[in-house]
Formats: C-alpha cells, structure tokens, sequence
C-alpha cells in the first residue's frame, strides 16, 4: 500500500515537473502589435505605393538590446511567436531573454497585417522582391523604431534569405547574422522549379481569372498541400504520420478538407514568386557581422549533398555554419522553427560575438 502510494506521488511529482517545464518554454513577455504607414514607397521595378502599411510585433521594452526577427514565406509575425521557437528563445535565461532584449518580429511586404495585395488592389499591387521587403523592413526599424543598431538579425527560411541580404546590405547595421533553412546562393534546382510548379498552377487554374475570382481558385489549395508535402516536413515525421497507407491517406486528407487552408491565392502567388532575383553570392565577401548560418540536414529545399553552404560560407570573414542532424525528431525544411535543435549554438555565437556598435 505504502509503495502505491509513493509511486503515485512519484507520478503525480513527475507530471507536475513536466507541465512546469511545458510552462517554462513558453514563459515569455505577452507581444505587442504596432504599424507604420511608410508614403510613396519605391519598388525596385519603379513602381509607388501611396502609403505602405508595415505591421509588426515587440516582445520585451524597448531598452533592451534590439534583435530582428524575420518570418518565412506567407508567414508573419505570428508564426514566429511559437512555444516550438519563442518559447525556446525569448523566456528568462533563454538565449533572447526578453528582459534583456528587444525582439522585432516583421509582417513582411505582402504577408499578415501588412499592406498586401487581397487588401483591394488585388494583382494591380506592386511586384516586390526581397530587396524591397529587406529595405521595408530598414526603414521600419530605423526610422520608425529609432534603432541605429541590432544585435541580432536572424530569419527562417524566406527570412533566411533576407538574412543574407541584410548582412551585405546594411554590414554595419548587426553584431550577428543568423540565417536559417536558407542558402547564399541564387534561387534555383528544385527549390525554384517546385516554386514555379506552384505559382503556375495558380496562374493555370482557370477559377483565378488573372486575380479577378470571386472564391479562392479551387486549385489553389491543392497545389499548395503538394508544394508542401513535396518540399517541407522530412521523411521520418511523415513516416510517423503514415506508417501504412490508410494513415498516409488520413494525414492527407486533412490537409486536403475544405477549410483546412488559409490564406488568398494572390497574396501567395506574389510572395512566391518574390524569390525569383534571389541571389545574395556575389556580394558574400561584404559581410562583417558573425554570422551563424543554420540549416538541417534533411532539409529538403536546401539539399546539405549539393554542398552549396559548405563552399559558400568560406567567403563569409566571420562565418560559420551548422547542420542539425536528421533524425525522428527533425521536420526537413520545418526543423529550424523548432529552436530547441540550436539554441545551444545561438546563445555561444551571442556570449562570444562582439558589439561592434554603430
């Protein structure tokens, strides 16, 4: 009797340290909206926005030391505030500690609460690229926000590709540069013909009347499930999900359920299609800030094989890459926005890595 009870509360302690340490990966400072109205933005086909609206979220005060945070492609700020990524980051004593910090996390150029094109102008809105949401973004932060200089710049996936591009754009503007699931090197192979197989079937689709639908182009969920399946999500995790066919089958069809998808075809067709310029190669010997580039090696749009991060960031001055091991935990493409498989190696780059100031 003595020993059933002492093995319930056993139980019941180990529960109670696991809900705790549940707590304690999602244990940071509530976020906080803001928007800024930028007049007669250029883009870089020559085109003028009367107003741009620019939304963003804080997390921490504004005396702490400020970092940016940048999303992936048809993300937002939102899907940066995570337990899986600031839960991992942004708590007491985790490596973006926001009693210490000031994280700028953006809705880039298309995307969230910023201006976009199903906000009415539908595809009369600008074609932008990532320089134009790059130079969003510097703006936003330094006339807006009055920063003159960042600790951090860090991204995932489309904000790793921003990444790049902010540390050899604006070299003296961050300490650190932390590109992840990206490369330095111009779009192509798989990732963009995947991409163009994307953004054709929406183009393609009959429903989509050059932009001018009524409903969203019926195609437009499907080939959006395909491009995701094909190229995000690693072979275990699906694996896990539909180890026979009847479970493969299931996970799909939940994707594939009338609902299941947000979100507006011509907002994703242009923030696809964005990507298409990439090309941040000839400019790597220009980055000054230490840089951490992070990847995994099941990603699937960022092949570790091809060998393109090994060779690249030999000609970064300050850089260095790490890979996260494939395992049964690991999510392909998805990975980097589970914190917990780098925080170790974010928090030695930030003990380590010089202020350099401004």
């Amino acid at each position: 009797m003595r020993t059933s009870v002492f093995r319930g509360l056993a139980v019941a302690l180990i529960g109670l340290l696991l809900a705790a340490c549940q707590a304690l990966a999602a244990d940071f400072p509530a976020p906080k909206q803001g928007t800024w109205v930028v007049r007669d933005f250029k883009f870089h086909t020559g085109q003028v926005l009367p107003e741009l609206k620019l939304a963003y979220s804080t997390v921490g005060e504004p005396t702490g030391e400020p970092v940016l945070v940048l999303h992936g492609t048809t993300g937002s700020a939102n899907s940066m505030l995570t337990p899986g990524f600031a839960g991992e980051l942004f708590g007491p004593g985790q490596p973006l500690d926001a009693t210490k910090y000031y994280v700028i996390l953006t809705d880039a150029i298309g995307t969230g609460r910023s201006s976009k094109p199903s906000d009415g102008l539908r595809m009369n809105f600008p074609k932008y690229n990532y320089d134009d949401m790059v130079d969003a973004q510097y703006r936003l932060v330094t006339e807006h926000l009055g920063i003159k200089h960042l600790r951090v710049v860090m991204g995932n996936s489309m904000g790793g590709m921003q990444t790049w591009i902010w540390a050899q754009k604006y070299p003296g503007m961050m300490d650190v540069a932390v590109p992840m699931a990206s490369l330095p090197t111009q779009m192509s192979g798989r990732n963009w013909m995947m991409r163009r197989l994307l953004t054709e079937s929406i183009r393609r689709d009959p429903a989509w009347n050059n932009g001018n639908y009524t409903q969203q182009p019926p195609g437009f969920q499907l080939a959006t499930v395909f491009f995701a399946t094909a190229t995000s999500g690693g072979n275990h995790s699906y694996m896990k999900q539909g180890p026979t066919r009847e479970k493969a089958d299931a996970a799909l069809e939940a994707r594939l359920k009338p609902g299941a998808l947000n979100g507006d075809a011509n907002d994703q067709l242009l923030q696809w299609e964005s990507s298409a310029d990439y090309n941040p190669a000839p400019g790597l010997e220009k980055i000054t800030a230490t840089l951490l580039a992070i990847n995994s090696a099941d990603d699937e749009r960022n092949p570790v094989e091809l060998g393109v991060l090994d060779r690249e960031i030999k000609r970064v001055k300050n850089g260095r890459a790490y890979i996260i091991p494939a395992s049964d935990q690991t999510l392909g493409h998805a990975t980097t926005g589970n914190a917990r498989f780098f925080k170790e190696q974010l928090d030695a780059v930030l003990k380590t890595a010089p202020r350099r100031g401004m």
